[in-house]
């Protein structure tokens, strides 16, 4: 019997996405001039108030008010009518050094020696059903809002858009998991506020159903056109008026949107969030790498779907172990467990080993702090950091490195393919 499968995604004037944004650029900014920084730092935002807390240990000075403002007007939050701006809020910072408890389990004499920042389980995910091996629901959900947040930038087809929105979308599987159509999807965006209520909504839906959806569907391929129908069940700000959004409206902290970050409710997730956090915590850096692996594994042929587990002790170097589930979907005569030991030969999953093979280290992880971090595309852009001083770095640096298929023939090799 067909069955229907939803994932949600959350514009980055999201308030937690605002929070997940701003500890992001502090990690970038520690990074640009201290590669070797250790941050985990926490964003709380609400109307005009941001906390900034949490633990670093750089060689660097950040002027870390700046960086927040420069991100939040960035969103889009400029105007004092929606509560919180970026020129006007207070931005309150406590941080304070790293606890030397933790750093001694995780520095060590020789970097390949690294030990995990911290104990846990993570996952990656991949399956073939899109082009960029993500679950269709989210990588849609996805799509939605982006596509929105242009409308809103360029100001031109659609005026009255605010920086707050969420999407959501409903597909239709078969008994065999091939997607058949799109049944649902919903779009809550923050506007303007009207002189009269039915007349915006009636207007807002008209724009959803007639502007944006007809540019998110001509972006895509043939095969996923062709979900799209008159059929659709749309919910277009639903409660009604949405005037009131962003941290005036719900207060954001960095860390509450992981299902959105990851796989949109496919898979697994082990629970730990990524922005705010530098590469040695492996809540973060192995979740890339899992996701890296269930890729190329994907990209190769082992399986149509697969998911990818690796677990971790504070302090210790090698992982736990490694866990596969090809969902029934590998089309040759070995199991997940002999899967999970040909993929340990592959893949070094050290902490060390997965910082310098994924270039974990340089300033990449604004882009990944809204629309999620899987799934995105992989490509180099140029970075020019300013510190108080004046002194300034311009980097080249590589994006979401994760997303990258250069283990395809390696594994093929491995596994005889």
């Amino acid at each position: 019997m067909a069955y229907l499968f939803t994932s949600e995604s959350v514009s980055e004037g999201h308030p937690d996405k605002v929070a997940d944004q701003i500890s992001d650029a502090l990690i970038d900014n520690f990074l640009a001039f201290d590669k070797e920084s250790k941050v985990a730092c926490e964003t709380l935002v609400t109307t005009g108030q941001v906390i900034l807390a949490g633990e670093v240990k750089s060689h660097t000075y950040l002027d870390v008010q700046k960086i927040a403002r420069d991100t939040i007007n960035k969103i889009g939050y400029t105007k004092g009518e929606y509560m919180f701006d970026g020129n006007s809020c207070g931005v309150l910072s406590a941080i304070h050094e790293q606890s030397e408890d933790i750093n001694q389990g995780v520095d060590r004499g020789k970097k390949e020696e690294q030990g995990a920042g911290d104990q846990g389980m993570m996952f990656g995910y991949a399956s073939n059903e899109t082009e960029n091996f993500m679950p269709l629901a989210l990588d849609l959900s996805h799509r939605i809002l982006k596509e929105l947040a242009a409308l809103r930038r360029e100001n031109k087809e659609i005026t009255y858009l605010r920086p707050d929105s969420k999407s959501q979308v409903t597909i239709e599987y078969s008994d065999d998991n091939i997607p058949q159509r799109i049944d649902a999807i919903v779009v809550s965006t923050q506007h303007d506020d009207f002189a009269d209520d039915e007349t915006m909504l009636a207007k807002i839906r008209k724009d959803v159903v007639d502007i944006l959806i007809p540019r998110v569907v001509a972006k895509l391929p043939e095969s996923i056109q062709k979900l799209f129908n008159s059929d659709i069940k749309y919910h277009i700000n639903p409660t009604g008026k949405f005037v009131i959004g962003g941290p005036h409206g719900d207060t954001g902290l960095t860390g509450r949107k992981i299902i959105v970050d990851t796989y949109g409710g496919k898979g697994a997730h082990g629970g730990g969030a990524f922005s705010g956090k530098d590469p040695s915590k492996v809540d973060r850096s192995a979740a890339y790498a899992t996701r890296h692996i269930a890729k190329n594994l994907v990209a190769a042929g082992v399986a149509d779907e697969v998911l990818v587990q690796v677990s971790y002790a504070i302090g210790v170097v090698e992982p736990m172990g490694i866990f596969i589930d090809t969902y029934g979907t590998c089309p040759f005569n070995m199991t997940d467990g002999e899967i999970a030991e040909k993929v340990s030969e592959i893949f070094d999953m050290r902490p060390f080993a997965i910082e310098e093979r994924l270039k974990l280290r340089s300033p990449m992880y604004s882009e990944t702090a809204a629309y999620g971090h899987m799934g995105r595309q992989n490509e180099t852009v140029t970075k020019t950091f300013s510190q108080p001083n004046g002194e300034t770095v311009t980097l080249d640096v590589e994006l979401f490195t994760w997303e990258k298929l250069d283990y395809v023939e390696k594994v093929k090799a491995v596994f005889g393919l």
